[in-house]
């Protein structure tokens, strides 16, 4: 018997997960782009590929609301090979956008906008994480316990923006901006190949207690 009150729950945590990260990544993309800050443009677009989760999860929900999925399997295959393949995408597009930055030397005009964003985030998504993780359970879903580790990522993502976004800030070296792009663009391989390691050896569940692996 599914728990309505935490599917209600799961569907609100999914709404608020894809309107939160539209809001974060345009405006993450438009202050990276215009203060030509490579770490912060490539964290709004990371808040993309969890837009693209989002989306997957709220689908399943809306449908668990109405009937049972007899085979979660084949949502969690199809989610985890769409999110996997926004995640190395990512990773490419910011080590070629690193080495281009290392040529022409272009250097943020002001890392601000990072500070204040990886705040929010940094907030918003261990409320998410948390409470994920806690439906996951109650409605024994690996794909929302799934969610919530992709959940935690940005989180882990969050803090690597706040902390070289500060660097920069004070010390206004260029090599910092590139590290942490380059920490994101780490980030979200693994997360791409960690995902597609899931498909290819039939293993679709995350343990509640560590790390997605």
């Amino acid at each position: 018997m599914i728990d309505k009150k935490w599917l209600r729950i799961a569907l609100w945590l999914s709404i608020i997960t894809i309107v939160y990260n539209v809001a974060e990544g345009l405006v993450s993309v438009y202050f990276g782009s215009t203060d030509d800050t490579l770490v912060l443009l490539g964290f709004g677009i990371d808040s993309f590929v969890e837009v693209i989760s989002g989306i997957g999860i709220l689908h399943m929900v809306l449908w668990m609301q109405h009937s049972e999925i007899k085979n979660h399997d084949r949502f969690e295959r199809l989610a985890l090979r769409i999110t996997g393949s926004a995640f190395i995408l990512l990773a490419v597009g910011l080590v070629v956008g690193s080495i281009l930055r290392l040529i022409n030397k272009a250097m943020p005009e002001t890392t601000l906008p990072g500070i204040i964003i990886a705040l929010i985030s940094i907030a918003t998504m261990y409320f998410l994480m948390h409470y994920k993780l806690k439906a996951g359970k109650i409605l024994d879903s690996d794909a929302i316990i799934a969610d919530a580790h992709c959940t935690k990522t940005c989180l882990y993502l969050s803090f690597i923006l706040l902390v070289s976004s500060l660097l920069y800030q004070f010390f206004r070296i260029n090599y910092i901006d590139i590290a942490g792009s380059l920490g994101i663009a780490w980030y979200a391989f693994s997360e791409g190949r960690e995902s597609f390691e899931k498909v290819r050896k039939n293993q679709l569940s995350c343990s509640c207690s560590g790390n997605c692996h």
